[in-house]
């Protein structure tokens, strides 16, 4: 290939005809993949059960044959040839998105959640739903049926390490969440995905999908749709909002990538299509409880959501620890939206202790908010690494977590202790670093309640004066005609078999195929090509964002007014937020009561007991762990007697306990150690020489950790042939 400074500035006439005949082939090429991806489209809507996953399924349980009946579906995957699944392990329950797109996201490809689960030996499960929701269904109805197939993975699975962890993308993780608070004793460890949960969350200048509910008058349009779909909400106007998020790739780069590569593009593209285009549907009830409490009310976060039967989903009744993966370039599902969850429910990371509960959160860098789940990239990354490391997150200590993957290089410490390409580390974090992300001030918060008063007002009126007239005049034949002429689905549909002028396509790119003739890369024209495109997508970004700051501009300045806040019940002078989660006395009497049984147990136990107590005082003060130290710790179990003589849950039980007593008097704690040692010296220092072994298996200790270690060999009392760590600082800081 000549260099660029070798080919000439001015398009030569050799160069127009070699373009022309290429850019012609290619759109030839370019018609037919479309034509290919509306039949995709119209084979994909026959189906009884279309999904897109990589892997085959056996169907355990039907969502139909339940007391409550709904579209939900429990399947075992079956692992691949050559993969090898260990039946002790925990399973892993994969829950799909409703979101308005096809069932299968996923187990997409290989590279997927499914995959790298099955990769590290975990049996898989799936939860799927068909296109069409079962009459009279609701949110509840669908948390109650996964809670039965919850209920079944544990009975298949009666000894495994310990209960299934529950992957939840996008839509499927707050399910999954308010499914937990309610049942706590079903889940495992959770991973959230592009999970929003504090919907009102944001920072400005950004995310304005935040604000589509308060400029839309609220949740009464979702209403109104529902009443044209005959009490069915189309999953085409879902999709449709994502759509409109990205009117540059929506309008133009999509489908420019497919032409510009067109011969080497279109399977990528379609096997993509073929789940974009399976657009599903929702009872109206479904959607105006996820708008009305979650979009516009922003419930969760603030435990106001009731059940059927006055329970509370309080996020805090959470027991399994919660990993959430989130990534600054999603639009979707910002950071915030992701995390700041934990700033409405929790005062303090003490807080969160007290309470028992572990967080860890993964933030990416760039992803967009479908690639979190759907790309290859990051299911080789950060995926399997959760996946090969859950029994870590499930043995970390409660608090709050920020996991770091970094590439193992080859001057990596221990190496035989990692698997895979990357090391992940938890580190401790406090609060303010999720509020260091930025997020909503006191003004903020009283404009996104004003807007939520406004929305309850104008759904009233609506249900009061219009929604008796509409539900008369539409009827299910009209509405499914009007389902049929949404634009996302005629531009399928305009490119099938049914559109006549599209007969000649298919024939047409067979003989482009036989004498295919590209443009050479170098060609001027390719570049000008190139330049129009980016020119193109430069207007398309500089409307996107006119229109976010509009948007912006436009919430802030309407409810953000005083007199409108005064108006709709909301206080403008108020320093208070207008919602926060509520505390409750009944759990401060308990941790007071769980205190002090722990009080009670800080000189009991033996050598194991204080292994881990010593373990966790100097571990305390490197404030975090990595997957190396937790190979080390699972090595020190196998060879214990004591520890190998416990069950997995009751280790993590034990660990946790131990913990716990630290928390509440360190001094006392540490005291009590040389009392839970053997008399024997050559048991102690083979013990501390075990110690030593898990706490220098990803680095050697330094500053207060080394501090500690030396401590605890005095406490050890090893004798002249101890080990003695030289302390490189000052007195002991006590953990924070």
């Amino acid at each position: 290939m000549p260099d660029r400074a070798d080919v000439p500035t001015v398009p030569t006439f050799e160069d127009a005809l070699a373009y022309a005949a290429d850019a012609w082939q290619r759109s030839i090429l370019f018609l037919d993949v479309m034509r290919r991806r509306g039949q995709q489209y119209e084979e994909q809507a026959a189906r009884s059960a279309p999904h897109v996953l990589d892997y085959e399924a056996e169907l355990i349980c039907d969502g139909r044959s339940l007391e409550r009946p709904v579209n939900y579906g429990l399947v075992r995957i079956e692992p691949p040839a050559g993969v090898v699944i260990d039946p002790l392990m925990r399973p892993f329950v994969v829950v799909d998105p409703r979101a308005g797109h096809g069932p299968g996201i996923g187990g997409f490809k290989a590279d997927s959640e499914i995959g790298v689960a099955m990769k590290a030996g975990h049996p898989c499960y799936f939860i799927g739903f068909l296109p069409e929701p079962v009459p009279g269904q609701t949110i509840e109805d669908i948390a109650r049926a996964e809670a039965v197939f919850l209920e079944t993975v544990i009975a298949r699975h009666p000894d495994a390490s310990g209960k299934p962890c529950v992957i939840g993308n996008c839509q499927a993780g707050w399910a999954v969440m308010m499914l937990a608070s309610l049942r706590p004793e079903l889940f495992g460890p959770i991973i959230i995905a592009g999970a929003p949960l504090s919907y009102w969350a944001g920072v400005h200048g950004q995310y304005p999908m935040r604000y589509s509910g308060g400029l839309l008058g609220g949740s009464w349009l979702t209403a109104l749709t529902g009443d044209l779909g005959a009490g069915k909400f189309d999953g085409a106007w879902l999709v449709q909002n994502f759509e409109n998020q990205n009117p540059a790739n929506t309008l133009w780069t999509k489908q420019y990538n497919l032409y510009s590569k067109v011969d080497t593009e279109a399977e990528r593209y379609l096997g993509f299509e073929r789940w974009w285009g399976g657009h599903v549907t929702l009872n109206a009830e479904e959607m105006q409880f996820i708008v009305d409490e979650l979009f516009v009310g922003n419930r969760l976060s603030s435990g106001e959501i009731r059940t059927s039967d006055g329970v509370a989903v309080d996020l805090r009744a959470i027991r399994s620890p919660i990993v959430v993966f989130c990534s600054k370039g999603d639009n979707i599902t910002p950071p915030q939206q992701a995390l700041d969850w934990i700033l409405d429910l929790y005062d303090s990371v003490d807080e969160i202790r007290s309470l028992g509960q572990t967080i860890v959160y993964a933030i990416h860098e760039d992803v967009g908010h479908l690639g979190i789940f759907v790309s290859g990239g990051v299911a080789r990354k950060e995926h399997d690494e959760f996946a090969s490391n859950i029994e870590l997150i499930d043995l970390l200590p409660p608090g709050l977590y920020e996991a770091i993957l970094e590439p193992m290089g080859e001057a990596v410490t221990h190496p035989e202790l990692v698997t895979g390409q990357w090391i992940m580390r938890c580190e401790s974090r406090t609060l303010d670093d999720i509020r260091a992300l930025g997020g909503n001030d006191i003004q903020d918060e009283r404009s996104f309640a004003a807007a939520a008063r406004l929305s309850e007002m104008n759904l009233a009126l609506y249900r009061a004066f219009a929604q008796p007239a509409v539900r008369a005049t539409v009827k299910p034949l009209l509405a499914e005609a009007m389902a049929r002429l949404h634009p996302l689905r005629l531009s399928y549909e305009l490119f099938g078999k049914s559109n006549p002028f599209m007969a000649w396509v298919a024939s047409a790119a067979e003989k482009v195929r036989e004498d295919r003739q590209e443009a050479d890369p170098e060609n001027r024209f390719i570049a000008l090509q190139e330049q129009m495109s980016d020119q193109i997508v430069s207007a398309l970004d500089g409307w996107r964002q006119m229109s976010e700051k509009l948007a912006e501009d436009t919430f802030q300045m309407i409810y953000g007014a005083p007199a409108v806040q005064a108006a709709l019940g909301v206080d403008p002078t108020s320093d208070r937020p207008p919602r926060k989660a509520a505390k409750s006395l009944l759990t401060s009497a308990l941790v007071e009561a769980r205190t002090a049984a722990l009080k009670e147990r800080i000189a009991q136990g033996g050598l194991l007991e204080g292994l881990v107590r010593s373990m966790l005082y100097v571990g305390i003060a490197k404030g975090g762990a990595d997957e190396r130290g937790f190979a080390a710790i699972r090595k020190l179990r196998a060879e214990h007697p004591d520890a190998n003589s416990l069950q997995l849950a009751e280790f993590k039980a034990m660990i946790r306990e131990q913990y716990y007593i630290l928390l509440i008097d360190e001094a006392a704690a540490v005291a009590a150690i040389p009392a839970l040692l053997p008399k024997n010296v050559e048991e102690r220092r083979a013990a501390f020489e075990a110690l030593k072994g898990v706490l220098e298996a990803s680095a050697t200790l330094s500053g207060d950790a080394a501090e500690r270690l030396a401590r605890v060999a005095e406490l050890f009392d090893l004798g002249k042939a101890a080990p003695r760590p030289v302390a490189s600082r000052g007195p002991l800081a006590r953990a924070s």
